[in-house]
């Protein structure tokens, strides 16, 4: 409980610093990480986490879903106000917003909440959560930092065992099917993807995989994360059908020390589109900066993309407790894409690695 009150007081905070009177929280990421309540279905049904500086926290929810609600870890911070149908819970909203007031709503609200919500208090005004304090969740806590560490360890148990299927003669949806067992064998209850991209289809950064016939001499990326104990993991590697030619193995070494560069760039005070312009920088160098079609990386935790964006432009600054994608790649339309991917955590001194298989080009039959 004394977790999630901390979490409430700096979300305050920022939300002070933003000049926002407060926050509206609905069913999503946003909702789990302040109160550890995750309704069983996001329906019509108004649902909402009402924060105001200098009130208690509140949370609206429908009277059939309270004893769930009661039973989440972090409910026991808040007071419930609840609602039954054929009452108005936008009156009931609408009573613990101050009039004129200026909050931050989840990105995952439906809108016709919003629309409700306007009609019966016209003068508030909300803004995306996520234009306004796009920093709420980045900072995570050391078990946030662990349990994003046990996924990525899950994750790459699962790459283990994947390289030792055979590929030559495989359809993309047979390893990616195979692949996502896997993920589900090492302890992750939700797969949210598992792209397998060979020969050209690997030039495609979010190929879905399909019926193609994974063949001698291909390339093949394999992208490919979900949920473990609620949080994400989200990782890269790059496998080669048989020895790889010169050409293919000079792409695929571009990457990887790009990729590396761009780890050794991180540490705090270093803004986010630094370590995107170090990548950039050394595959433009190389000669293939026009096929570097992407961001170099996103944050992650209760979902796989989430603030911070590592890109040009975005200026927030690296802050220990960080957790997010580095992920260069290099993709030739109509021949091969390269991509290598690891979670990487700020430390006090530096970036920690999160994925930990090997880097290198490896070789599959």
């Amino acid at each position: 409980m004394k977790s999630y009150a901390h979490r409430i007081e700096r979300a305050l905070a920022q939300a002070h610093e933003a000049g926002l009177d407060g926050l509206l929280v609905t069913p999503g990421p946003d909702l789990v990480y302040f109160t550890g309540y995750q309704p069983t279905a996001i329906t019509e049904r108004l649902t909402v986490l009402v924060l105001v500086a200098g009130r208690d926290p509140h949370l609206v929810v429908p009277v059939l879903e309270r004893p769930d609600a009661e039973a989440a870890d972090g409910v026991a911070a808040v007071t419930l106000a609840d609602w039954k149908d054929g009452d108005d819970p936008y009156a009931v909203l609408a009573g613990l917003v101050a009039p004129r007031g200026r909050y931050a709503l989840s990105d995952s609200a439906w809108a016709m909440h919003l629309l409700a919500l306007q009609l019966a208090q016209p003068s508030v005004r909300c803004t995306s959560m996520t234009s306004t304090l796009p920093m709420l969740r980045a900072v995570k806590e050391e078990d946030e930092v662990e349990r994003l560490a046990a996924a990525g360890a899950a994750a790459d148990a699962a790459y283990e065992k994947i390289v030792g299927v055979r590929f030559a003669g495989r359809t993309e949806t047979g390893v990616g099917t195979e692949l996502a067992r896997l993920l589900r064998e090492f302890g992750h209850s939700q797969v949210d993807f598992t792209v397998v991209g060979s020969g050209p289809n690997g030039a495609n950064p979010h190929h879905e995989m399909g019926d193609r016939v994974i063949r001698d001499g291909d390339m093949v990326v394999l992208d490919f994360g979900g949920l473990k104990d609620g949080y994400g993991s989200d990782t890269t590697r790059t496998v080669h059908v048989g020895p790889p030619t010169a050409g293919e193995q000079e792409v695929f070494d571009v990457v990887r020390a790009a990729q590396q560069a761009a780890l050794e760039a991180v540490r705090p005070g270093v803004a986010c589109q630094e370590i995107d312009r170090v990548a950039r920088q050394l595959i433009t160098d190389a000669g293939y900066g026009q096929f570097f079609i992407h961001r170099v990386g996103h944050g992650i935790g209760l979902t796989t993309h989430e603030p911070p964006y590592l890109v040009r432009g975005e200026e927030h600054t690296l802050v220990p407790g960080m957790c997010f994608s580095i992920e260069p790649g290099i993709y030739l339309p109509g021949q091969f894409g390269v991509r290598i991917e690891d979670i990487v955590t700020v430390t006090e001194t530096g970036g920690r690695r999160l994925n930990n298989t090997d880097h290198g080009l490896r070789i599959v039959a």
